[in-house]
This record gives C-alpha cells, structure tokens and sequence, in this order.
C-alpha cells in the first residue's frame, strides 16, 4: 500500500512538472526577458508575473503548513559578498547564454536545439569551480525561514490577496456585459485565459507547489549541481522529473506552433555553453539557479535569495545598456539580438495582469 502511495504520489508530481514545462512555454519567467521588457519598453508585467507566482509557492506553503502536510523544506544560506558575485555571474551567464535556466527549457522546446548546450555548460561549470575551489560549497543557516515566524499574518494576507485575484475578473466581466463574452465558447475563454502569459506564469508557481508537496523541493539546475559534487539523492526519480519538465515544454512548444526551430550554428553552442558554465559557477556561490530562487528560496522569503536575484537583474541590466552604448556585441556573436521573448511569453504579449 505504500509502495503504491509512493508511486502515485509520484505520478502526480511527474504530471505536475510536464505541466510546469508547458506553461513555461506560454509564461513569463525568463529574466532576461522581463529585464528586457523594463529597460526597452518600461513595463514590468513579466516582473510582477514571477513575483506572483512566487507569491503563490509562498501562500500554498503556509496553507500545508496549518494542515500539517508541509515536507522537509531547505535551509537558507548566508549573505554576503559571494551572494552578491554568485548573483552578478548568474546574470551575466544569462545575459550571454541569451535565456536565464527556465527561459532555456523554453528555447529548447521550441526547437532551438543549441540551448541543450546550456545545461551541459552549467554542469561543467559546477565541476570545473567545484575542482579549482572547493570551498565554494556554502554552509547552511541554522535559522528557519522568517515566513514560519509570521505565519499567521502571512495567511491572512494571501488569503486576502487570492480574493482580491478572484474577484477582479469578475468585476471586469460584469462591467464588460454578458454580450462580449457569449461571442466566445467558454473553454475557448477558460484556455486563453489560464494560457496568458501571467497566468501561466501563475500556473508554474501552482504546478510546482504542488510538485513540492508531493516530490520535495526540486529543481533540475539543482540536479546538475548536485551530481557535479559527486551524487544526487533520488537521482532517477528526479532525472525523470527534468524529463517531464522538457517534454512538457516540447509538447507547449508544439502546440503553439513553436516547434520547428532556426539551424544549430557553432557560436550558438558555444555561447550557450559558456553562458550555462557562468551561471553554473554562479550557482555555486549562491548557491541555487534562479528557477530555485524564484521558487524556493524568495517564497521562503530567505534574504540571500532576493539579494541574488535582485543582482542577476540588476547585471542583466547593465550588460544591455553596455551593449547599447557599445552598439556592439560585447560578449559573443549574436548578443546584439533582443532576447526571443515569444518562446517564454506565449502568443500574445498584449495581455493585462
């Protein structure tokens, strides 16, 4: 009986990250997009949208915790200086690789094949610094998460915002009249709006809480770390669940029409190598991609996560005004190019939040 628990319970979570992959395919998580959309057009919706999803992870956490369901979570980490240059390596990896680690698995399940240089890049990355330096490897605090300490208040708060999210859809389609929306058949509303990019994005935090409660915290740059020291716990179960996560976003990519990807060019490899070993040392110091930090550690509102994020922005940031000012590339061939946001953002980038 548990053996069959256990096997269902990880059905659950292997559906939860192939849904996760599909909804990176419409989403609005790559950073190096959402930068890009603040410094080109001065909009923050891809911002606000990983915020909330992470908003999400944090609310679903607080609510297994009163129901007493909430596994093993992780340890924070300290902050200091090699937080700060473990974020600016994670932003400049991703500045070059031309996607952060979740904007990859969408390239990829588009059918831009060179992005599966992007994890080997990173796993060589974490082997190469871990061999030169191994006292990169971070201790863990001994503190637990602020958000037990407030939890109470915390769950009012989002059960106060989840309301707030609820209603507002409502309120906007009563002002807009029964007329507009009889005109669409309602699963074609349903699809459009669960598939806008904020609202996949909302998808992901909601498909990884869940995955969460079922697997424990994952994430597959986490994987490639760990088997980079040497051995990963769970390795084939958790394997399968980054098999999961790239299936469903070829399958996102497919049904969007996305599939059939440009030519693989040398320069394309090699950027993405290069950029997937620099996150990887970025990683390293942190520690943590920023899949894991959107998802696990600002959630748990750990401080070393939101300060290493907020760098890897900040140094996406600089690298395109550089390249601006520049008015050329200063990294690798192709670096020109604004970020492809159509692979991580959806169909429409016209969507209100």
């Amino acid at each position: 009986m548990t053996r069959m628990l256990l096997s269902l319970s990880f059905a659950g979570a292997l559906l939860c990250a192939a849904v996760m992959g599909f909804a990176i395919q419409r989403g609005a998580t790559c950073a190096v997009a959402a930068v890009s959309e603040i410094t080109s057009s001065r909009s923050c919706k891809r911002l606000l949208a990983m915020a909330e999803a992470s908003l999400y992870v944090c609310g679903g956490l607080l609510i297994a915790q009163r129901l007493r369901l909430l596994p093993a979570m992780p340890s924070g980490y300290p902050v200091d200086v090699l937080t700060v240059l473990g974020g600016a390596l994670l932003g400049l990896g991703a500045y070059i690789n031309g996607a952060c680690v979740f904007g990859a698995v969408a390239r990829l399940g588009s059918g831009q094949w060179a992005y599966a240089a992007t994890p080997i890049g990173y796993y060589v990355g974490c082997v190469g610094l871990l061999a030169l330096w191994p006292q990169a490897e971070r201790q863990v605090l001994a503190a637990t998460s602020p958000v037990w300490r407030a939890a109470p208040l915390l769950t009012v708060l989002f059960l106060l915002f989840v309301g707030w999210r609820l209603l507002c859809p409502w309120l906007r389609a009563r002002r807009k009249g029964a007329r507009a929306r009889l005109e669409q058949r309602w699963h074609e509303r349903v699809a459009a709006r669960i598939w806008s990019p904020h609202h996949a994005t909302t998808m992901i935090g909601l498909a990884f809480l869940l995955l969460l409660l079922l697997a424990g915290a994952w994430s597959y740059t986490e994987v490639l770390a760990e088997l980079a020291r040497g051995g990963a716990d769970m390795l084939p179960a958790r394997a399968l669940l980054s098999l999961g996560l790239l299936a469903g976003a070829i399958l996102g990519g497919k049904s969007g029409g996305r599939l059939d990807g440009p030519g693989i060019s040398f320069a394309q490899c090699l950027r993405c190598f290069t950029g997937g070993a620099i996150m990887g040392w970025g990683s390293l110091l942190i520690p943590g991609g920023n899949d894991g930090l959107l998802l696990v550690g600002m959630p748990l509102l750990w401080p070393y996560a939101w300060i290493a994020f907020g760098t890897m922005c900040v140094t996406i940031a600089f690298a395109q005004w550089l390249q601006r000012q520049l008015g050329q590339s200063v990294a690798t061939p192709g670096a020109l190019q604004e970020p492809d946001q159509s692979c991580c953002t959806g169909d429409s980038l016209k969507e209100k939040a």
